[in-house]
Protein backbone atom coordinates (compact mmCIF):
# COMPACT_ATOMS: atom_id res chain seq x y z
CA UNK A 1 0.00 0.00 0.00
CA UNK A 2 1.25 3.56 -0.61
CA UNK A 3 1.11 5.95 2.18
CA UNK A 4 -0.81 9.33 1.47
CA UNK A 5 1.59 11.91 0.18
CA UNK A 6 2.08 15.36 1.83
CA UNK A 7 0.98 18.22 -0.25
CA UNK A 8 3.43 21.38 -0.63
CA UNK A 9 1.99 24.63 0.06
CA UNK A 10 3.17 28.35 0.54
CA UNK A 11 2.09 30.59 2.62
CA UNK A 12 2.03 34.35 1.74
CA UNK A 13 1.26 35.45 5.16
CA UNK A 14 2.10 33.78 8.70
CA UNK A 15 3.78 30.58 8.37
CA UNK A 16 1.23 28.60 9.58
CA UNK A 17 0.96 24.80 9.32
CA UNK A 18 -1.18 23.12 7.14
CA UNK A 19 -2.49 19.72 7.27
CA UNK A 20 -1.36 16.82 4.61
CA UNK A 21 -3.87 15.88 1.93
CA UNK A 22 -4.90 12.93 1.95
CA UNK A 23 -4.41 10.71 -1.23
CA UNK A 24 -7.54 10.04 -2.93
CA UNK A 25 -6.71 6.12 -3.68
CA UNK A 26 -8.68 3.99 -1.05
CA UNK A 27 -6.03 1.22 1.04
CA UNK A 28 -7.02 -1.73 1.93
CA UNK A 29 -7.65 -2.20 5.59
CA UNK A 30 -5.04 -4.30 7.36
CA UNK A 31 -6.04 -8.22 7.85
CA UNK A 32 -7.22 -8.96 11.06
CA UNK A 33 -6.30 -12.23 13.02
CA UNK A 34 -10.28 -12.91 13.46
CA UNK A 35 -11.67 -16.26 12.87
CA UNK A 36 -14.95 -16.07 14.69
CA UNK A 37 -15.90 -13.10 12.59
CA UNK A 38 -14.78 -14.27 9.54
CA UNK A 39 -16.89 -17.70 10.34
CA UNK A 40 -19.52 -15.70 10.99
CA UNK A 41 -19.73 -13.60 7.45
CA UNK A 42 -18.43 -17.51 5.68
CA UNK A 43 -21.95 -18.85 7.09
CA UNK A 44 -23.84 -15.77 6.52
CA UNK A 45 -22.18 -15.32 2.58
CA UNK A 46 -23.98 -19.33 2.33
CA UNK A 47 -27.43 -18.14 2.71
CA UNK A 48 -27.08 -15.33 -0.07
CA UNK A 49 -25.06 -17.07 -2.19
CA UNK A 50 -27.43 -20.32 -1.84
CA UNK A 51 -30.78 -18.37 -2.04
CA UNK A 52 -29.17 -16.90 -5.35
CA UNK A 53 -28.32 -20.18 -6.92
CA UNK A 54 -31.69 -21.92 -6.29
CA UNK A 55 -33.58 -18.76 -7.62
CA UNK A 56 -31.36 -19.20 -11.23
CA UNK A 57 -32.26 -22.54 -11.49
CA UNK A 58 -36.01 -21.48 -11.19
CA UNK A 59 -35.21 -18.96 -13.74
CA UNK A 60 -33.18 -21.30 -16.06
CA UNK A 61 -36.67 -22.78 -17.08
CA UNK A 62 -37.72 -19.45 -18.96
CA UNK A 63 -34.70 -17.59 -19.95
CA UNK A 64 -30.80 -18.29 -21.26
CA UNK A 65 -28.33 -19.21 -18.89
CA UNK A 66 -26.41 -15.76 -20.68
CA UNK A 67 -29.23 -13.68 -20.18
CA UNK A 68 -29.77 -14.92 -16.02
CA UNK A 69 -26.24 -13.98 -15.77
CA UNK A 70 -26.43 -10.33 -17.68
CA UNK A 71 -29.08 -9.50 -15.63
CA UNK A 72 -27.40 -10.96 -12.97
CA UNK A 73 -24.31 -8.85 -13.59
CA UNK A 74 -25.91 -6.04 -14.46
CA UNK A 75 -28.07 -5.52 -11.29
CA UNK A 76 -24.28 -6.26 -9.59
CA UNK A 77 -22.94 -3.14 -11.80
CA UNK A 78 -25.51 -0.99 -11.03
CA UNK A 79 -25.10 -1.39 -7.21
CA UNK A 80 -21.38 -0.53 -7.59
CA UNK A 81 -21.92 2.56 -9.68
CA UNK A 82 -21.03 5.12 -7.20
CA UNK A 83 -17.44 3.44 -6.73
CA UNK A 84 -17.45 4.07 -10.80
CA UNK A 85 -17.82 7.69 -11.16
CA UNK A 86 -14.76 10.07 -10.34
CA UNK A 87 -15.20 12.33 -7.51
CA UNK A 88 -17.35 9.81 -6.02
CA UNK A 89 -17.06 9.43 -1.90
CA UNK A 90 -16.88 5.72 -3.09
CA UNK A 91 -14.93 6.28 -6.04
CA UNK A 92 -12.57 2.78 -6.17
CA UNK A 93 -11.22 2.45 -9.78
CA UNK A 94 -7.54 3.34 -7.97
CA UNK A 95 -5.99 -0.06 -7.87
CA UNK A 96 -2.61 -1.42 -8.18
CA UNK A 97 -2.85 -4.24 -10.50
CA UNK A 98 -6.46 -3.41 -12.36
CA UNK A 99 -5.10 -5.92 -14.86
CA UNK A 100 -5.14 -8.68 -12.47
CA UNK A 101 -8.54 -7.37 -10.75
CA UNK A 102 -10.07 -7.81 -14.25
CA UNK A 103 -9.02 -11.47 -15.02
CA UNK A 104 -10.61 -11.89 -11.19
CA UNK A 105 -13.88 -10.62 -12.74
CA UNK A 106 -13.45 -13.07 -15.60
CA UNK A 107 -12.95 -16.16 -13.46
CA UNK A 108 -16.02 -15.13 -11.38
CA UNK A 109 -17.84 -14.41 -14.55
CA UNK A 110 -17.09 -17.94 -15.66
CA UNK A 111 -17.79 -19.50 -12.36
CA UNK A 112 -21.26 -17.92 -12.44
CA UNK A 113 -21.98 -18.56 -16.60
CA UNK A 114 -21.30 -22.38 -16.19
CA UNK A 115 -22.81 -23.22 -12.78
CA UNK A 116 -26.20 -21.56 -14.25
CA UNK A 117 -25.82 -23.65 -17.28
CA UNK A 118 -25.55 -26.82 -15.67
CA UNK A 119 -28.59 -26.01 -13.43
CA UNK A 120 -30.92 -26.06 -16.20
CA UNK A 121 -30.37 -29.94 -16.50
CA UNK A 122 -29.29 -30.67 -12.98
CA UNK A 123 -31.00 -31.11 -9.50
CA UNK A 124 -29.78 -28.43 -7.46
CA UNK A 125 -27.91 -30.75 -4.63
CA UNK A 126 -26.30 -32.79 -7.33
CA UNK A 127 -24.94 -29.21 -9.01
CA UNK A 128 -23.74 -27.81 -5.79
CA UNK A 129 -22.06 -30.97 -4.69
CA UNK A 130 -20.26 -31.22 -7.84
CA UNK A 131 -19.28 -27.50 -7.42
CA UNK A 132 -18.00 -28.17 -4.00
CA UNK A 133 -14.80 -29.79 -5.29
CA UNK A 134 -13.32 -26.44 -6.26
CA UNK A 135 -11.18 -26.73 -2.79
CA UNK A 136 -9.42 -29.45 -4.74
CA UNK A 137 -8.79 -27.34 -6.97
CA UNK A 138 -7.56 -24.52 -4.85
CA UNK A 139 -5.21 -27.11 -3.38
CA UNK A 140 -3.69 -27.68 -6.65
CA UNK A 141 -3.91 -24.37 -7.93
CA UNK A 142 -1.54 -22.86 -4.61
CA UNK A 143 1.37 -24.46 -5.65
CA UNK A 144 1.66 -22.68 -8.42
CA UNK A 145 0.32 -19.80 -7.28
CA UNK A 146 1.20 -19.51 -3.87
CA UNK A 147 4.34 -21.21 -3.89
CA UNK A 148 2.55 -23.52 -1.32
CA UNK A 149 4.02 -27.20 -1.04
CA UNK A 150 1.45 -29.76 -0.71
CA UNK A 151 2.06 -33.31 1.13
CA UNK A 152 0.62 -36.87 0.31
CA UNK A 153 -2.44 -36.75 2.90
CA UNK A 154 -3.33 -33.49 1.12
CA UNK A 155 -3.00 -35.36 -2.56
CA UNK A 156 -4.73 -38.55 -0.73
CA UNK A 157 -7.76 -36.23 0.58
CA UNK A 158 -7.76 -34.44 -3.31
CA UNK A 159 -8.53 -38.23 -4.61
CA UNK A 160 -11.22 -38.92 -2.46
CA UNK A 161 -12.85 -36.02 -3.26
CA UNK A 162 -12.48 -36.44 -7.23
CA UNK A 163 -13.93 -40.31 -5.88
CA UNK A 164 -16.69 -38.40 -4.71
CA UNK A 165 -17.22 -36.28 -7.91
CA UNK A 166 -17.17 -39.29 -9.85
CA UNK A 167 -19.78 -41.32 -7.73
CA UNK A 168 -22.01 -38.58 -8.03
CA UNK A 169 -21.48 -38.11 -11.97
CA UNK A 170 -21.53 -42.02 -12.76
CA UNK A 171 -19.76 -41.83 -16.02
CA UNK A 172 -20.55 -44.51 -18.12
CA UNK A 173 -23.91 -45.00 -16.62
CA UNK A 174 -27.71 -44.03 -17.59
CA UNK A 175 -27.47 -41.22 -15.44
CA UNK A 176 -24.64 -39.85 -16.39
CA UNK A 177 -25.15 -36.27 -18.23
CA UNK A 178 -22.56 -34.23 -19.94
CA UNK A 179 -24.20 -30.74 -18.24
CA UNK A 180 -22.26 -32.75 -15.52
CA UNK A 181 -19.10 -31.33 -16.49
CA UNK A 182 -20.36 -28.05 -16.26
CA UNK A 183 -20.29 -27.65 -12.35
CA UNK A 184 -16.50 -28.97 -12.30
CA UNK A 185 -15.19 -26.30 -14.68
CA UNK A 186 -17.16 -23.68 -12.36
CA UNK A 187 -15.75 -24.64 -9.70
CA UNK A 188 -12.35 -24.56 -11.21
CA UNK A 189 -13.12 -20.98 -12.37
CA UNK A 190 -14.15 -20.09 -8.51
CA UNK A 191 -11.18 -21.73 -7.40
CA UNK A 192 -8.96 -19.19 -9.29
CA UNK A 193 -11.10 -16.64 -8.24
CA UNK A 194 -10.68 -17.25 -4.28
CA UNK A 195 -6.98 -17.87 -4.94
CA UNK A 196 -6.84 -14.46 -6.97
CA UNK A 197 -8.96 -12.50 -3.57
CA UNK A 198 -6.46 -14.32 -1.58
CA UNK A 199 -3.57 -12.75 -3.17
CA UNK A 200 -4.78 -9.31 -2.96
CA UNK A 201 -6.33 -10.07 0.51
CA UNK A 202 -5.10 -6.50 2.14
CA UNK A 203 -3.39 -5.19 -0.61
CA UNK A 204 -6.69 -4.11 -2.26
CA UNK A 205 -10.01 -3.08 -1.14
CA UNK A 206 -13.09 -4.75 -1.19
CA UNK A 207 -14.73 -2.32 -2.81
CA UNK A 208 -12.18 -1.88 -5.43
CA UNK A 209 -12.43 -5.74 -5.83
CA UNK A 210 -16.17 -5.84 -6.27
CA UNK A 211 -15.85 -3.23 -8.67
CA UNK A 212 -13.77 -4.52 -11.55
CA UNK A 213 -15.59 -7.60 -10.96
CA UNK A 214 -18.73 -6.32 -12.09
CA UNK A 215 -17.13 -4.45 -14.92
CA UNK A 216 -15.60 -7.34 -16.24
CA UNK A 217 -18.68 -9.79 -15.65
CA UNK A 218 -21.07 -6.96 -17.49
CA UNK A 219 -18.36 -5.79 -20.14
CA UNK A 220 -18.69 -9.35 -21.53
CA UNK A 221 -22.06 -10.46 -21.20
CA UNK A 222 -23.25 -7.19 -22.64
CA UNK A 223 -21.87 -8.89 -26.26
CA UNK A 224 -23.16 -12.08 -25.46
CA UNK A 225 -26.49 -11.60 -24.72
CA UNK A 226 -27.80 -9.98 -27.86
CA UNK A 227 -27.47 -13.66 -29.09
CA UNK A 228 -29.48 -15.43 -26.83
CA UNK A 229 -32.15 -13.05 -26.37
CA UNK A 230 -35.66 -13.68 -25.07
CA UNK A 231 -37.66 -11.32 -24.08
CA UNK A 232 -38.11 -11.04 -20.08
CA UNK A 233 -41.26 -10.94 -18.39
CA UNK A 234 -41.42 -8.26 -15.14
CA UNK A 235 -41.93 -11.57 -13.43
CA UNK A 236 -38.58 -12.67 -14.88
CA UNK A 237 -36.62 -9.13 -14.20
CA UNK A 238 -37.83 -9.00 -10.65
CA UNK A 239 -36.06 -12.58 -9.77
CA UNK A 240 -33.14 -11.40 -12.36
CA UNK A 241 -32.74 -8.51 -9.82
CA UNK A 242 -32.91 -10.69 -6.65
CA UNK A 243 -30.15 -13.06 -8.06
CA UNK A 244 -27.96 -9.85 -8.88
CA UNK A 245 -28.29 -8.31 -5.16
CA UNK A 246 -28.15 -11.82 -3.06
CA UNK A 247 -25.41 -12.90 -4.94
CA UNK A 248 -23.72 -9.40 -5.04
CA UNK A 249 -24.32 -9.53 -0.96
CA UNK A 250 -22.64 -13.10 -0.87
CA UNK A 251 -19.87 -11.88 -2.66
CA UNK A 252 -19.27 -9.22 -0.50
CA UNK A 253 -19.19 -10.99 2.56
CA UNK A 254 -16.73 -13.25 0.86
CA UNK A 255 -14.46 -10.83 0.28
CA UNK A 256 -14.79 -9.54 3.77
CA UNK A 257 -14.56 -12.75 5.52
CA UNK A 258 -11.46 -13.25 4.08
CA UNK A 259 -9.57 -10.27 5.86
CA UNK A 260 -10.43 -12.12 9.30
CA UNK A 261 -9.35 -15.69 8.55
CA UNK A 262 -7.29 -17.85 5.95
CA UNK A 263 -9.23 -19.84 3.50
CA UNK A 264 -8.22 -23.19 5.51
CA UNK A 265 -10.05 -21.60 8.37
CA UNK A 266 -13.37 -20.74 6.44
CA UNK A 267 -13.49 -23.97 3.75
CA UNK A 268 -15.46 -25.79 6.24
CA UNK A 269 -18.35 -23.67 7.05
CA UNK A 270 -18.92 -22.80 3.32
CA UNK A 271 -19.95 -26.64 3.07
CA UNK A 272 -23.09 -25.26 4.85
CA UNK A 273 -24.54 -23.78 1.33
CA UNK A 274 -24.92 -27.77 0.41
CA UNK A 275 -27.57 -27.66 3.09
CA UNK A 276 -29.35 -24.57 2.00
CA UNK A 277 -29.69 -25.44 -1.57
CA UNK A 278 -30.99 -28.86 -0.36
CA UNK A 279 -33.31 -27.46 1.89
CA UNK A 280 -34.79 -24.95 -0.88
CA UNK A 281 -34.55 -27.60 -3.46
CA UNK A 282 -36.85 -29.69 -1.58
CA UNK A 283 -39.57 -26.87 -1.35
CA UNK A 284 -39.28 -25.41 -4.54
CA UNK A 285 -39.17 -28.11 -6.86
CA UNK A 286 -39.76 -31.26 -5.18
CA UNK A 287 -36.27 -32.69 -5.44
CA UNK A 288 -34.87 -35.47 -3.28
CA UNK A 289 -30.48 -35.62 -3.04
CA UNK A 290 -30.38 -39.57 -4.04
CA UNK A 291 -28.37 -41.84 -2.54
CA UNK A 292 -25.26 -41.44 -5.00
CA UNK A 293 -25.75 -37.43 -4.60
CA UNK A 294 -25.29 -37.93 -0.66
CA UNK A 295 -22.34 -39.97 -0.49
CA UNK A 296 -20.74 -38.41 -2.95
CA UNK A 297 -20.92 -35.12 -1.19
CA UNK A 298 -19.82 -37.01 1.88
CA UNK A 299 -16.74 -38.02 0.12
CA UNK A 300 -16.21 -34.50 -1.16
CA UNK A 301 -17.12 -32.15 2.00
CA UNK A 302 -14.79 -35.00 3.84
CA UNK A 303 -12.08 -34.42 1.50
CA UNK A 304 -12.53 -30.46 1.78
CA UNK A 305 -12.28 -30.80 5.81
CA UNK A 306 -9.73 -33.16 6.18
CA UNK A 307 -7.81 -30.63 3.30
CA UNK A 308 -8.60 -27.67 5.59
CA UNK A 309 -7.13 -29.59 9.27
CA UNK A 310 -4.16 -29.94 7.27
CA UNK A 311 -3.80 -26.36 6.46
CA UNK A 312 -4.65 -25.08 10.08
CA UNK A 313 -1.22 -27.34 11.07
CA UNK A 314 0.51 -26.77 8.38
CA UNK A 315 0.11 -23.15 9.38
CA UNK A 316 0.44 -23.00 12.92
CA UNK A 317 3.82 -25.50 12.19
CA UNK A 318 5.24 -22.45 10.12
CA UNK A 319 4.08 -20.13 12.74
CA UNK A 320 5.78 -21.43 15.84
CA UNK A 321 8.83 -22.15 13.49
CA UNK A 322 8.69 -18.34 12.62
CA UNK A 323 8.62 -18.19 16.41
CA UNK A 324 11.43 -19.90 16.99
CA UNK A 325 13.60 -18.37 14.48
CA UNK A 326 13.02 -14.83 15.62
CA UNK A 327 14.91 -13.56 18.27
CA UNK A 328 12.19 -11.13 18.68
CA UNK A 329 9.54 -13.46 19.54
Amino acid sequence: MTPPQAAAARLDSAALPLPEKKSAKRTAPARADRPFRGIALILASTVFLGTSDVTAKYLSATLPSIEIAWIRFLAFALIMSPAMLPGSPLFALHSQRPGFQLMRGLALLGSSLFFISGLRYLPIAEASATGFVSPLFVTALSIVFLGERVGARRWIATGVGLIGVLIILRPGSSAFHPAAFFPIVSALAWACTLIMTRMMSGREHALTTMTYSSIAGVGVLCALVPFVWVAPSWHDILFGIFIGVASTAGQWIVVLAFRYADASVLAPFSYTQLLWVSILGFFIFGEVPDIWTVTGAVFIVGSGLYTAHRERIRRSQLLALDGELSPNA
